[in-house]
């Protein structure tokens, strides 16, 4: 069964007893741990029971597509119902899968994580097609749904959050919804138990103050100085954050993101709004710490060259995944053609 969007949460959350099967997948790889990890626990709430979770390699399954329904059908020695896990999954889970939804047996849970799946894909269009299973697609955080977890995480430690730092987090947590919820946390932690702290309202100093040399503002500091030219910062930046083990990916991203926003920016200004109108009508609204240096840096682009741009930082980032080249240069090398046009 292809899940739409809008029944993804309530699925994750409270999975139909219809579904014996579970393929999650898609580009953000947090987000596929994260709710296989709540679904299977559904079922099993210490995943690390042997009697109960079995771990399944999708390679062995490609030569013996029976162990599926095997380990479905087994029934644990301590009583309970078993869930049968196989991570890092593609076309070699295929026929395994096809064998154990055409004719299941037994009352296993099977929960399938693989990485992002084509429309083509036949292990993608076996899931989506079954009535018994459900696809289930994760793909990389937007503003909204990155509000949605900044919120989620706050009432889980019995916080609330003001609209700067909201903005704030938004803007810098990236994409991956593993090292978002982690950054939240960090967060919380920093705030201290809710017995004890003097307030339970998160300001954009407290995650100044939590987040001040996290790779978030480093990646920040990076994306400033490529959409301004500043070749100078750019690169003791860049040399500074990779040396500490910053994802080029995730400078790329967020790189292409803040050109998404000045492109969308500029494309109001051709229609006739001005600079402050046109980053007025931005969502989330930029922010005011951001808003002056945003708008000089409007005056040094035009549309046609932030599509450029665009296209510059999506096969950097296509390069970094196919190549095998370092990663790193790649990056800096696409860092530094944008900031070159800047400059020009």
């Amino acid at each position: 069964m292809k899940l739409s969007y809008r029944d993804i949460d309530a699925q994750v959350k409270n999975l139909s007893p219809q579904y014996q099967a579970v393929l999650i997948y898609g580009p953000d790889e947090g987000l596929v741990r994260e709710r296989a990890t709540k679904i299977a626990k559904q079922v099993v709430e210490d995943l690390q029971d042997p009697f109960l979770v079995a771990n399944l390699d999708p390679d062995t399954l490609k030569k013996e597509p029976g162990q599926l329904a095997d380990e479905v059908a087994a029934i644990s020695m301590m009583g309970g119902r078993r869930v049968i896990r196989v991570e890092g999954a593609a076309e070699n889970a295929t026929k395994a899968a096809e064998s154990f939804l055409t004719n299941p047996v037994g009352d296993g849970l099977v929960v399938i994580t693989a990485g992002n799946l084509r429309p083509t894909s036949g292990l993608r269009k076996l899931f989506e097609k079954a009535k018994n299973a459900a696809a289930l697609p994760c793909y990389e955080d937007n503003q909204a749904s990155l509000d949605a977890l900044i919120h989620e995480v706050m009432r889980e430690n019995g916080l609330t959050i003001d609209q700067d730092a909201a903005a704030f987090l938004q803007m810098n947590l990236g994409n991956d919804r593993l090292v978002s919820r982690s950054e939240l946390n960090k967060l919380s932690i920093y705030m201290g138990p809710q017995e004890t702290r003097e307030s339970d309202m998160v300001t954009l100093d407290d995650v100044s103050a939590c987040v001040g040399d996290s790779g978030a503002l480093s990646i920040d500091t990076i994306t400033n100085a490529t959409i301004s030219g500043d070749l100078k910062r750019l690169d003791d930046t860049l040399f500074k954050a990779f040396n500490r083990g910053e994802n080029a990916i995730a400078v790329l991203r967020s790189l292409s993101r803040k050109i998404g926003r000045m492109h969308l920016a500029r494309g109001y200004m051709d229609q006739g709004f001005s600079a402050d109108q046109a980053m007025g009508k931005l969502i989330p609204k930029v922010f005011a710490m951001e808003a002056r240096r945003f708008k000089s840096d409007l005056g040094k682009w035009t549309t046609g060259r932030l599509s450029s741009a665009m296209a510059i930082t999506s096969g950097a980032e296509q390069d970094c995944k196919t190549t095998g080249m370092p990663v790193e240069a790649i990056c800096a090398r696409a860092c530094l053609r944008i900031a070159n046009a800047a400059k020009q």
